[in-house]
């Protein structure tokens, strides 16, 4: 297969010693605020612009660069192009252009190696971020540029003076100038410093003599000059004058005359497809999103740096070389040898796609555009990945399964929101990294016309809240590239500001910003989308936590997590009770910041596998969002089988959670759960539990247990055996209603590492609404 992309590398100036900001910290590396800025050029979309697919920042300052990349360029057509084709593409180019402009970014490295050109002879127009992303070259120390096609003013002003986009009109002037005369290359013969002083002397033409007249008359081109088409030759004019005030701006050169002349879509510049390469060019890879071939071309073992480094693009020098002769006190460098593998090389090395290729040989022809609206789960078990079933590490590391769910994933994001059911499917057993933002924002329900309420939100306006937001950024999010770039740092402010704008019956408190993080990191192009997955994550998972009194939420939190802790590890649980270690000194940031800085694949699995056997109702809150009732179809319900609010006071008193009777009826249903999952532990007096009691329950009366002690044991009794043989189901405490003897009986069950244990709110009386009231048979 052709290459679809290509690499190039540059290196960013170093801060001179170890410079710290206002804020006391260390100065953000050059290279990371490049790989902060530039990430916005990988969201340009234009049919003459090539797609940049990747920033990559190496060691000492290093960045590489992917970008979509065709093989033929305007520097390398042989032919003479026509005056149809020229107009074609000086339209496209100048379509390319206004597009960076209206991002104001101007391409100051415009020249006719590019220019490139797909095989339907379009322009792709190529390398248009160097100048903005290196901050108008202010973080690197080489000029941004040819000189050959540089305008005037670029040597005449200071160099932190910013171009403006008038200086790739007159660099697209020069361009047409040569095409339109036949010239391979004005100027060719002269060198770097005599080339410099010829475009500085243009500055002397007269209003009798054109730029263009005057190139046409030093290369013995006037006859050619003289036969061009007069409104050709009056758009070269236009783009070459001398002052920039008076060249026209993209948009207005598109307005010119010319481009009415032609049929431009009909016009043929040149066959650039190769009758060797016809076949590779239906190869069902290349029906794949660029960013999509990207992705896989790593999985499968592509590694830009060391292309790079094979075509001799990097280069080591051995670190004893590159050691100072003078170090002096105050830090200056003295005779230090100049490392030459730092200066910049515009070399593009092709990236080959023959290792993905080989690599999905095996993939039939269907897995490329997978059915999503049939009975067999979008893949039919034949064609189901081998790596399916291995480990999450595994599988998003696996080339094969990847594309499988990348393909997969982009179809049914495609098809949002009707596909909503298919995708929460699909999410349950993975999300590709590729597609993780988007699924996300599917998962959290995000619809609508979320990019114009975000940019209607003030996010200027300076308040209470900005200083505390301008100390946590710098300071909490050095972790990660990204993220600790000045780019970063302003696409958290902007989105905090606006969530907190958005919210004023919230106020920021610290940890907002670590949860805002992964939502900023996913939709790093897309603060609306960040912000609406943000503001759809609070109220669904940390309702009210933000108040500026929170106090009542996050103490009635931490006792549910307390009683969580005693449910699924007791041990735990009476370790810390001892040490007095409570959750007020160790857990609030976890849950203010919901994990996001821990392991959170580990926490993930964890979680699920703790969700999975824990009933609903033990973790009630009265400050969640939406206290559902979880009766069930063809289910007795009645108001006392729910939960009850308890104080927060109530809950730090008992040990262990409550579960609802509602919860308990769904347990004990055998059609539900063949093998019980839960054993009924009645601590009523003998004559009580004989009336009547739950199902398949056992009778350990309160009075049997020595609440005098402080570790009491279980009693010695037949039905204490029982309890430790059903060690792993869920023990339910049941007592005679409101009654504190059922709390203190599961405390003691607790203190003697029994896990599960629980206590059946309002007591067993809640059975009776249930008609589920058994008289126990006699032993």
């Amino acid at each position: 297969m052709e290459p679809r992309f290509a690499g190039m590398t540059f290196f960013a100036t170093s801060h001179a010693g170890d410079v710290c900001g206002t804020n006391g910290l260390p100065l953000t590396p050059n290279s990371i605020t490049i790989y902060g800025r530039s990430q916005i050029l990988r969201t340009f979309s234009h049919p003459n612009l090539c797609m940049y697919l990747d920033i990559i920042r190496g060691k000492h300052e290093r960045t590489m660069i992917v970008s979509e990349f065709y093989a033929q360029s305007l520097a390398s057509v042989q032919d003479s192009i026509s005056v149809p084709g020229i107009v074609k593409i000086c339209h496209q180019t100048l379509k390319a252009l206004s597009f960076i402009n209206s991002f104001e970014i101007v391409h100051r490295c415009l020249a006719p190696d590019n220019i490139l050109f797909d095989a339907q002879g379009n322009v792709k127009l190529f390398n248009y971020g160097l100048y903005f992303m290196t901050g108008k070259g202010a973080d690197v120390s080489f000029p941004i540029g040819n000189p050959r096609y540089m305008a005037p003013e670029v040597f005449l002003v200071d160099s932190q003076i910013a171009s403006s986009p008038k200086v790739d009109i007159w660099s697209l002037g020069i361009i047409l100038a040569e095409q339109a005369l036949g010239l391979g290359q004005v100027w060719s013969e002269l060198k770097l410093a005599q080339l410099m002083r010829k475009v500085l002397s243009l500055i002397n033409c007269n209003s009798d003599t054109s730029v263009f007249s005057r190139i046409a008359r030093e290369h013995s081109c006037w006859t050619k000059y003289e036969n061009l088409p007069q409104s050709l030759v009056h758009l070269i004019n236009s783009c070459l004058q001398l002052n920039p005030s008076d060249r026209p701006t993209p948009k207005e050169l598109l307005q010119f005359s010319i481009f009415k002349e032609y049929t431009l879509d009909d016009i043929q510049i040149g066959k650039f497809d190769r009758p060797d390469t016809l076949f590779e060019n239906i190869h069902p890879l290349n029906s794949l999103p660029l960013q999509e071939l990207y992705y896989l071309w790593r999985l499968a073992g592509g590694d830009v740096q060391s292309e790079l480094k094979k075509q001799g693009l990097i280069r080591t020098m051995p670190p004893i070389l590159s050691v100072p002769r003078l170090v002096l006190l105050e830090g200056s460098v003295l005779g230090k040898r100049r490392d030459q593998t730092s200066l910049l090389d515009l070399k593009i090395i092709p990236l080959s796609l023959d290792s993905l290729r080989n690599r999905l040989a095996p993939v039939p022809f269907s897995a490329y555009y997978p059915l999503i609206e049939t009975k067999s789960d979008i893949l039919n078990e034949e064609e189901e990945c081998d790596a399916a079933t291995l480990p999450l590490i595994i599988r998003e590391r696996d080339t094969e399964y990847q594309f499988r769910r990348v393909v997969l994933f982009r179809r049914l994001l495609e098809g949002y929101p009707h596909t909503k059911a298919s995708i929460v499917r699909e999410a349950r057993q993975d999300i590709p990294p590729l597609y993780r933002g988007r699924v996300w924002a599917a998962l959290l329900e995000v619809e609508g016309d979320f990019e114009s309420f975000y940019v209607e939100t003030d996010k200027e306006t300076p308040n209470h809240t900005d200083r505390q937001i301008e100390v946590d950024i710098p300071r909490c999010h050095q972790y990660d590239e990204l993220l600790s770039s000045r780019e970063g740092h302003r696409k958290f402010k902007r989105v905090l500001k606006a969530w907190v704008e958005r919210n004023p019956q919230y106020v920021y408190w610290q940890g907002l910003d670590s949860l805002c993080a992964p939502f900023i990191y996913l939709n790093f192009n897309n603060e609306a989308l960040a912000f609406a997955c943000l503001s759809a994550f609070i109220p669904k998972y940390l309702h009210r936590f933000f108040l500026k009194d929170n106090s009542a939420v996050i103490r009635e939190y931490l006792a549910k997590f307390t009683h969580i802790i005693a449910f699924h590890d007791p041990e735990l649980s009476n370790h810390l009770q001892e040490i007095g270690f409570i959750p007020e000194l160790f857990a609030i940031p976890w849950f203010l910041t919901m994990f996001s800085q821990v392991d959170i694949e580990r926490c993930l699995s964890d979680s699920v596998a703790f969700y999975c056997c824990t009933p609903r109702s033990t973790t009630y809150r009265q400050h969640e969002r939406c206290p559902g009732k979880i009766s069930q179809k063809n289910k007795p319900y009645h108001p006392d089988l729910e939960m009850s609010a308890q104080s927060v006071a109530e809950l730090q008193a008992e040990s262990c959670p409550r579960i609802s009777g509602a919860d308990l009826l769904d347990l004990l249903d055998s059609s539900k759960f063949p093998r019980p999952k839960v054993l009924v532990v009645d601590v009523r007096n003998p004559e009580l539990f004989h009336l009547g009691t739950a199902p398949g329950s056992i009778n350990i009366p309160h009075s049997r247990f020595d609440l005098t002690q402080e570790s009491p044991p279980l009693p010695a009794c037949p039905e204490a055996n029982i309890l430790l043989q059903n060690r792993g189901k869920i023990l339910v405490v049941a007592g005679q209603g409101d009654s504190p003897h059922a709390v203190q009986v599961a405390q003691v069950l607790l203190r003697n590492g029994l896990p599960k244990v629980c206590v059946l709110n309002r007591g067993i009386d809640v059975l009776q609404l249930a008609n589920l009231l058994t008289k126990p048979t006699s032993s």
